[in-house]
């Protein structure tokens, strides 16, 4: 058996978890969740996103198996997007991370603000505050 390790850089688990802790595929999945949707409700549902990052979203998830893509013979085409099996079993996971960013946005905009207003670090400055 495969041992899988995604602190290794080469493991592919790493490529995964990039895919999947992106703020785009939070959104997909979640608006997956209840059912397939076409590529036009998608970009409806999510505010903000481009045609081309939901199109390179959709086809991550395509590629890795968590998105199911389904043609339809009409006049117009129809395209239907919808969770596999595996992309169901990740929706709890991402909910959690919804339901964790909710809870805690307050604390997290109150830190945010204190942080500026203490004068925030260049990004030419180290973490330690020595210059680079």
């Amino acid at each position: 058996m495969i041992e899988w390790n995604p602190y290794d850089r080469n493991c592919p688990t790493r490529k995964l978890l990039d895919r999947i802790g992106d703020r785009w595929t939070v959104l997909v999945v979640g608006s997956l969740a209840d059912g397939p949707l076409r590529f036009s409700e998608l970009a409806a549902r999510i505010d903000g996103v481009s045609q081309k990052m939901l199109t390179q979203t959709l086809r991550g998830l395509e590629q890795d198996g968590l998105v199911r893509r389904t043609v339809t013979a009409a006049v117009p085409v129809r395209v239907d997007y919808e969770l596999t099996e595996a992309g169901h079993t990740l929706r709890d996971p991402l909910k959690g991370l919804e339901d964790w960013a909710k809870a805690h946005m307050a604390p997290i905009l109150e830190a945010r603000e204190r942080f500026e207003a203490a004068g925030a670090p260049s990004s030419t400055t180290s973490p330690e505050g020595a210059s680079s």
